[in-house]
């Protein structure tokens, strides 16, 4: 039986695996490989998985069975909206987590890494090997260079370009961009005590962006996680800071 959810208009490639009650509008394309997870919404004209934009590989014909490169993956009740393209991996799966938000005309790259619950706004371009963290939330027409790290629960400012990395729970605006302030409400609503913030805060004031010394926070804290990502990720090359007091 047919799947309402599913438009006949939309193209679904070979080596395309779709999970429970998946909804793909029409004119979008999907190309192999590729998994989308369960309860994923795809808007009309969304394109998804060709080869990777890199002019050191074949751009092969996904579209008449001929599979290569290293698949695009969709966590479950993520959304995809209209006309954005997400490009294949080129050594590993392009992946958006679970619960995220891609909007119109947004352009992900290959190979890279979106965490969970993030929301990458319209018109927002993320260049390849990047790796954006859970909870971010991108501003509409920013634009990402490649291989840049986005740090948990960051903000970034609608057309802001982002040309160095972005620690945890840092807002990020201008041109060029700067650390303006930290997202003390996305940390208020992900359950860090208000205590643990003002310590963030007050390292990022002092200009400790790289965070190689811990701070002094609760063993539980939802913070701990964030952070060791933080400090785990190669060459950080973080952005400047310039707190105004603005939050």
């Amino acid at each position: 039986m047919t799947d309402p959810r599913i438009s006949p208009l939309a193209f679904i490639g070979d080596g395309v695996v779709l999970g429970a009650n998946v909804s793909i509008g029409p004119g979008a394309v999907i190309l192999g490989p590729a998994f989308i997870g369960d309860d994923v919404w795809i808007g009309p004209g969304a394109q998804i998985g060709a080869p990777p934009e890199m002019s050191n590989l074949r751009q092969n014909t996904a579209w008449s069975g001929d599979l290569e490169h290293s698949g695009v993956r969709i966590g479950a009740r993520t959304v995809i909206r209209e006309n954005a393209v997400l490009h294949q991996g080129s050594y590993r799966e392009t992946t958006i987590g679970e619960g995220c938000w891609i909007l119109a005309r947004a352009y992900v790259a290959h190979d890279v890494l979106i965490g969970d619950g993030t929301t990458i706004s319209a018109g927002v371009s993320i260049g390849g090997h990047c790796i954006i963290g859970p909870r971010v939330n991108i501003g509409m027409n920013a634009c990402i260079h490649q291989r840049r790290i986005i740090g948990a629960g960051a903000m970034i400012g609608m057309g802001t370009p982002i040309a160095r990395d972005v620690p945890p729970y840092a807002k990020a605006f201008g041109s060029p961009a700067r650390l303006r302030s930290v997202n003390t409400v996305g940390m208020e609503r992900f359950g860090v005590p208000a205590a643990e913030a003002a310590l963030l805060a007050a390292r990022y004031s002092a200009g400790d962006l790289l965070l190689e010394e811990p701070l002094d926070l609760h063993a539980d804290s939802p913070l701990v996680t964030d952070l060791d990502a933080w400090r785990a990720a190669q060459d950080r090359m973080p952005l400047h800071a310039a707190l105004d007091g603005r939050r």
